[in-house]
């Protein structure tokens, strides 16, 4: 199945949507072992989806001083969308799925170096998106909700307060670690980024609600 052509800065190069590619995927996985389980499902719907987009795992960027590596670059004949990838858990086990399959999922339990990454994934894609036919994805997909649930009003201020993703935040501008005092984590970022979580799956138990945040850089953002 092809997709209609869409707004290629809204879309993943330039043919489908995340939300489409994310309703179709949730039928067939609704948990996944790892992140590069995720990516590769991930992937295959995208095939299914728009088969004239050629995707590629890992990809190197060269930069001055080092190399970074995308997690998926999907290549299409209206363009190019860059796509990095979180999958963020907490402690749940169970079966589900078509084939069902056991889960048995670990607790990552730092959420405050998963909202740096995060933030961080928003920022290198900022610096992939040059050209007007780019465009960037940086997806979490988690069954954490501390995550997605805004902090309460009394709480102290912690470390990660400018880098809080929960729903209905928006990034922007430079977040600073712990106020400064660790320079080496202060990320700038050059677009505005309103944050919509997104329910993705429903299981029973504790930790078996999944919800997924997508974040889209256009070229504007450079």
């Amino acid at each position: 199945m092809t997709t209609a052509p869409m707004d290629g800065t809204a879309t993943i190069a330039g043919r489908t949507s995340i939300s489409e590619v994310m309703a179709i995927l949730r039928r067939h996985r609704p948990v996944f072992h790892s992140e590069a389980d995720f990516q590769h499902s991930f992937a295959r719907i995208l095939w299914d989806l728009a088969p004239e987009i050629h995707s590629r795992l890992e990809v190197p960027q060269r930069l001055p001083d080092r190399t970074e590596y995308l997690d998926l670059l999907c290549i299409g004949p209206q363009g190019r969308t860059a796509i990095e990838f979180k999958y963020f858990t907490r402690r749940w086990a169970g079966t589900v799925g078509s084939p069902a399959e056991d889960y048995a999922l670990k607790a990552h339990g730092a959420t405050d170096l998963a909202r740096l990454h995060f933030v961080r994934d928003v920022a290198r894609l900022e610096r992939f998106c040059r050209g007007t036919d780019q465009n960037g994805l940086a997806v979490m997909l988690t069954n954490e909700a501390s995550l997605w649930t805004p902090p309460d009003p009394g709480r102290r201020r912690t470390r990660d307060h400018d880098f809080r993703i929960h729903h209905g935040r928006e990034l922007s501008g430079t977040l600073l670690w712990a106020e400064g005092a660790y320079e080496q984590n202060t990320c700038s970022l050059r677009g505005t980024y309103p944050l919509d979580w997104v329910r993705y799956s429903e299981q029973d138990g504790p930790g078996g609600e999944f919800r997924y945040l997508a974040v889209l850089v256009s070229p504007s953002a450079t």
